[in-house]
């Protein structure tokens, strides 16, 4: 028999609660391998995440890297500039989390670049090379790189004068007429125009597929954030590329702060650019950490 209990409760706030165990996942190395533990990988909210799109991603690295342990061959690391895989587990292992981790594309300095419409470019080979990605599709991708390129050049040369036709279909369109001969990549960066809009007096345009189409007005039309943000990610990745050694002592490295001395033999950061992501670390200490590298190589070398 049904019986009222619930008519005099009271909500005092609303919410969501879940809980669950979770590990420290600064013991992790950027390939979800415990640092303690060779062999050993961890993905999911067991590392302090939360959502299932976050575990799912963590599950794919720390199993292609398991497999690549096995396999004896390098294990794949995507860095924050590549992927959003590569921000979340760069997060992790870097980061103080004091609650559930979530994905947010706040999250990630290079987001121009990390976009639904080029996962392919930007991911695809690294599937190839692990052995996702099967040689026949890999191919295409190649073959589409091809075309988005050749096509760019091409219109970034083609030329347009003030004839008739070109000066009506600018003002059909609301655009300013030309004064003068310009490029198809020229009118392509007009806001209110774009790569298919322009067909009609595009005399040597090929037959493309849409995606081919998409990449190329993306490319002409955002060219110059896109070339500023390619600049930040050389710059990030020289410091990407100057690795910490498993050994060292900062006790050793003089002129560290305590605090940071402290969290680098908390996190054991692979790289420079790993230690100055972590919470504490100055520029001024990244900056003496990179003397002691070129000494340390210096000695090396002497």
């Amino acid at each position: 028999m049904y019986k009222r209990q619930l008519e005099n409760a009271r909500i005092v706030k609303n919410a969501y609660a879940i809980e669950y165990d979770c590990i420290n996942p600064r013991q992790l190395y950027p390939t979800l391998e415990f640092k303690k533990i060779k062999g050993l990988f961890s993905g999911g909210q067991f590392n302090g995440s939360s959502g299932y799109e976050e575990a799912a991603a963590q599950g794919l690295i720390a199993g292609i890297n398991a497999a690549m342990e096995v396999k004896g061959r390098e294990q794949l690391i995507l860095d924050r500039s590549e992927a959003y895989i590569g921000v979340l587990i760069d997060d992790l292992v870097t980061k103080e989390n004091h609650e559930p981790y979530r994905m947010m594309t706040s999250r990630a300095e290079y987001r121009l670049l990390l976009r639904q419409d080029n996962a392919d470019l930007r991911l695809r080979k690294k599937g190839w090379e692990v052995g996702l990605i099967d040689d026949e599709t890999y191919h295409k991708l190649q073959e589409k790189e091809r075309r988005i390129q050749e096509e760019i050049e091409r219109v970034e040369h083609a030329t347009v004068g003030g004839s008739a036709v070109v000066q009506s279909l600018l003002e059909s369109l609301n655009s300013t007429l030309l004064k003068s001969g310009t490029t198809i990549a020229e009118l392509i960066r007009r806001p209110e125009l774009n790569y298919k809009v322009l067909a009609p007096i595009d005399k040597e345009r090929p037959e493309l597929p849409e995606d081919v189409c998409e990449q190329v007005e993306i490319n002409i039309k955002y060219d110059g954030y896109i070339r500023r943000q390619m600049k930040q990610v050389e710059q990030f990745k020289k410091l990407e590329q100057k690795k910490l050694p498993e050994d060292i002592d900062y006790e050793d490295v003089g002129s560290l702060r305590i605090e940071a001395r402290q969290k680098l033999e908390a996190y054991r950061p692979v790289s420079i650019g790993q230690a100055s992501r972590i919470s504490g670390v100055s520029p001024a200490d990244i900056s003496v950490l990179l003397v002691y590298l070129e000494s340390r190589s210096g000695h090396k070398h002497g």
